[in-house]
C-alpha cells in the first residue's frame, strides 16, 4: 500500500475510508515533502487524527474536476502553491514563462491566474455550504488590501473575491489544527473569530476588541497616501507577541479582521512536524510525465530554520514567516539527514543545510523570547542593534555533525548567507570553515546594489560593508590555498535608483571584472515594503518621496548597463550614458564602459564592406558569450591582476553563471 495520501475515491477505498475529513485543493503537484506546504499541512492534521485527500491541480474549466473526492465531512482546503500563481506563470516584464517547476514534466498552464480565487469560487458553485479555508503564499500576502503588480490595480483582500470563510496567513500549522478541532467540536465556521494566524469577513464588528482600524479600502483606493500609512501599520503588527488585530472597512459595512499572527513553533515542535511519514517525493502517478522538477532542489537539503530578522524590504518574509527564528534541534536534522543517506539516488552531497537565511540560527536578541521582534526597529539596518547576538557556534556545531556523518562526502550551504552578520562575528572560526568545507567554488551572496541611496530603501547594508566582507572572503581563501569566487546577485529598477546609481553599479561591475550573465530587475509582489514604494512613490517607513523607475525603457537602460559587455545592449548603454550625462565613460580609456562604436568600426565602414562588419560585431557578441571583454585581453589581464594584488575581493572576472531567482516566502529549505 501507497504511504502517500488519497488522491482518488480508488485510494480512499483502499485505505478504509469512506468520506474525508478534509480536502485539501493545491496548484501544485502532489508532492509529499515538507519543503513543500500541502505535505506539511495534510500530514499535521493526519497526526491529529483527521483523514485528508488531496486534489491536485484540478481542471478550473470543469465543475466536477473538484468533486472527484466528494464532499468533505469538515472543510476544503485551498492553496494556489508554492508560489504566488502570477509568479508562477510571469516575469517581471509581464511575459508568460514557459516552465512551471511545481507541475508534471514541468509543463506550463496547468493551474489558472489568481488560483486560490478561481479554486475557490470553483467549490462554491459545486458545494454551497461546505467550508472553505484557504492559505499558502498567495493568500497570505493577499490578505488585506494591496497592490496588484499584474493587473496594475489595488485589489481587495482575497477573502472578499474567493468566498471563502477564512484565511490562514503564515505557515499555518497552529491554526489549521485549532480551526480543525473547532470544526470538528461542531461549531460553525462563522463563529470561529478567535483563532491566531487567521482572517475573517463579518458585517459585525461590535465583539471585536483590542483592535486597529485600518483606512477602508474605498478611501485607499482614492488615495495611495493612506495605503502606504496602512501598510506600514501593517509591517508594524506582524509580531505574535506585540501585534495587535486588524479591521479593514469595505463598502456596505463589510470588514475584514485580521487576527494576530500564530506564536512561533518551539524547537520540539518544529522537530515534529519534520518528523511525521512524509514520502519525500512526488505522487507516482507522475512518473510517466518525468517527475515534479521542483524536488530536484529540495531532495537532498535540510531545512534547518524559518523566520528572517534582516528586514530586505523587497522580501515579504517579515509579513509571512515573521522575524522570529524558529530552529530545528541538532538530533532532528541529524536523523532526517541519516534518512536522505539511505536514499538509492544520494550521491554523498547534502545540497543545502539552511532556510531564508542559513546563518541565523537563533532569535536575535533576549528579549525576543519574551517580548518578540521590536515593532519600530529591525536587528541588522542601517546599523546593528546593540542586543543583537552575533554568533555561528551552534550553527557550526551542527555543519560539523553532518560532515562526519557515515555516507556523506560534503555539506554545502547553499541558501542566502547575510554576509553582514558574518562579518559582524569577531570570531572568524565559522568564516573559515564556510570557506573550507561548505562552499562549492563559489559562494552566492546578495549585496543587490552599491549605491547607498538605493541600498537605504532596500533595508540592505552600506556598500562598504560589502567591500570589506569580499576582501575578508578573498583574504580567507588565499589563506586556505583555495580559488573560490563570490557571485553577488544584483537588482536593477529598485525605486530609489535613478541612471546615476544604475551607472554606479555598472562601475562597479567593471572594477570587479564581473559579468553576470542574468540580471534581476525589481519585481513587486504582495505585501512588501518595496512594493507599496513603487505603487505609492512614497517609503511607508518615513512618508518620504521616493524615486520609481516605471517606464520600461528606462527599466531595460538600467538592466542594460549591468551587462555593459553584452554587445547587444550597445545602443542602451550609450543612450543612459549620454542621458545621464556622463559621456566620459563612452571611450578607449580602461574606466570607459563602451567604446565609441562609430570609429570602432570606420574602417570597415569606409570600405563599404557591411559584411565584415557585421562579422566584427559577431565576434564581439561570440567573445562575450564566451566570458571575454571587449575591451582587450590585456586591459581584462591588469585587471584580474590588480584584483589578486590588493585583494579587494575574489570575483572569478571570467563567471558568468550567476542564475536568476525569484525571491519568495514561501520556500521552506
Amino acid at each position: 500500500m501507497s504511504g502517500f495520501l488519497p488522491t482518488t475515491k480508488e485510494e480512499m477505498k483502499s485505505l478504509g475510508i469512506d468520506r474525508l475529513d478534509f480536502v485539501y485543493v493545491t496548484g501544485d503537484a502532489y508532492v509529499d515533502h515538507p519543503s513543500f506546504g500541502t505535505a506539511i499541512i495534510s500530514r499535521i492534521l493526519e497526526a491529529h487524527g483527521y483523514t485528508v485527500g488531496i486534489i491536485s491541480q484540478p481542471d478550473w474549466k470543469d465543475d466536477s474536476s473538484i468533486a472527484i473526492l466528494g464532499e468533505p465531512r469538515l472543510a476544503f482546503l485551498v492553496s494556489a502553491g508554492n508560489m504566488d500563481s502570477m509568479v508562477n506563470h510571469y516575469s517581471v516584464s509581464k511575459k508568460r514563462r514557459d516552465k512551471d517547476s511545481y507541475t508534471p514534466g514541468g509543463v506550463m498552464g496547468k493551474r489558472p491566474d489568481y488560483a486560490t480565487i478561481v479554486y475557490s469560487n470553483l467549490i462554491r458553485h459545486t458545494y454551497k455550504k461546505t467550508p472553505i479555508l484557504i492559505g499558502g503564499i498567495e493568500a497570505s500576502l493577499r490578505r488585506l488590501a494591496h497592490y496588484d503588480y499584474w493587473s496594475d490595480k489595488f485589489k481587495r483582500s482575497v477573502l472578499m473575491d474567493s468566498g471563502a470563510d477564512i484565511l490562514m496567513y503564515g505557515m499555518g500549522e497552529r491554526a489549521v489544527v485549532e480551526l480543525a478541532d473547532a470544526l470538528n467540536s461542531g461549531l460553525d465556521v462563522a463563529d470561529i473569530t478567535f483563532v491566531d494566524g487567521t482572517v475573517y469577513r463579518t458585517s459585525d464588528i461590535s465583539s471585536v476588541v483590542d483592535y486597529i482600524e485600518l483606512p477602508s479600502y474605498e478611501s485607499m483606493k482614492e488615495d495611495k497616501l493612506l495605503y502606504a500609512n496602512s501598510f506600514y501599520t501593517q509591517y508594524c503588527n506582524t509580531d505574535a507577541y506585540s501585534g495587535k488585530r486588524l479591521v479593514e472597512p469595505y463598502a456596505n459595512k463589510q470588514y475584514i479582521v485580521q487576527n494576530p499572527p500564530s506564536k512561533p513553533l518551539t524547537v520540539q515542535e518544529m522537530d515534529d512536524v519534520y518528523a511525521l511519514p512524509y514520502m519525500r517525493t512526488y505522487h507516482p502517478s507522475y512518473e510517466e510525465a518525468g517527475g515534479v522538477p521542483a524536488i530536484e532542489e529540495v531532495k537532498f537539503s535540510l531545512i534547518s530554520n524559518r523566520g528572517c530578522y534582516g528586514g530586505c524590504s523587497f522580501c515579504a518574509l517579515t509579513f509571512h514567516q515573521g522575524r522570529i527564528m524558529q530552529t530545528r534541534s541538532h538530533e532532528s536534522l541529524i536523523e532526517e539527514a541519516k534518512l536522505i543517506t539511505k536514499d538509492k539516488d544520494f550521491k554523498g552531497y547534502i545540497h543545502d543545510v539552511g532556510g531564508p537565511t542559513a546563518n541565523f540560527y537563533h532569535k536575535a536578541c533576549k528579549k525576543q523570547e519574551r517580548y518578540g521582534a521590536c515593532p519600530n526597529k529591525q536587528c541588522l539596518f542601517p546599523k546593528p542593534c546593540e542586543n543583537l547576538i552575533i554568533n555561528h557556534d551552534d550553527y557550526l556545531a551542527l555543519l560539523r555533525k553532518l560532515r562526519a556523518l557515515p555516507g556523506i562526502k560534503k555539506v554545502f550551504v547553499r541558501s542566502g548567507i547575510r554576509f553582514d552578520y558574518m562579518l559582524y562575528d569577531k570570531d572568524d572560526t565559522f568564516f573559515r570553515e564556510l570557506c573550507e568545507y561548505h562552499v562549492s567554488g563559489q559562494l552566492k551572496v546578495a549585496p543587490e546594489h552599491v549605491a547607498d541611496s538605493v541600498l537605504s530603501k532596500m533595508g540592505k547594508p552600506e556598500n562598504s560593508v560589502y567591500k570589506a566582507f569580499a576582501k575578508k572572503y578573498a583574504r580567507i581563501n588565499e589563506k586556505l590555498g583555495k580559488k573560490q569566487y563570490l557571485v553577488p546577485y544584483l537588482m536593477s529598477s529598485h525605486p530609489g535608483s535613478d541612471l546615476k546609481a544604475a551607472i554606479e553599479l555598472a562601475e562597479h561591475v567593471r572594477d570587479i571584472g564581473y559579468m553576470p550573465e542574468q540580471v534581476q530587475d525589481f519585481y513587486p509582489t504582495p505585501s512588501t515594503i518595496s512594493t507599496v514604494m513603487y505603487y505609492t512613490g512614497v517609503d511607508p517607513r518615513d512618508m518620504t518621496k521616493v524615486y520609481v523607475p516605471k517606464n520600461p525603457h528606462e527599466k531595460a537602460m538600467q538592466r542594460a548597463l549591468i551587462q555593459y559587455r553584452n554587445p547587444d545592449n550597445y545602443e542602451l548603454v550609450k543612450e543612459a550614458l549620454l542621458k545621464a550625462g556622463r559621456g566620459d565613460l563612452i571611450g578607449f580609456d580602461e574606466k570607459c564602459l563602451i567604446r565609441p562604436r562609430k570609429m570602432a568600426y570606420s574602417d570597415k565602414r569606409k570600405s563599404g564592406d557591411t559584411r565584415k562588419n557585421n562579422l566584427s560585431k559577431e565576434k564581439d557578441r561570440s567573445n562575450y558569450k564566451a566570458g571575454r571583454n571587449q575591451k582587450t585581453d590585456s586591459i581584462m589581464d591588469n585587471k584580474k591582476q590588480n584584483i589578486r594584488k590588493n585583494s579587494n575581493t575574489n570575483i572569478n572576472p571570467n563567471n558568468h553563471t550567476g542564475k536568476k531567482t525569484i525571491r519568495n516566502v514561501h520556500k521552506k529549505k
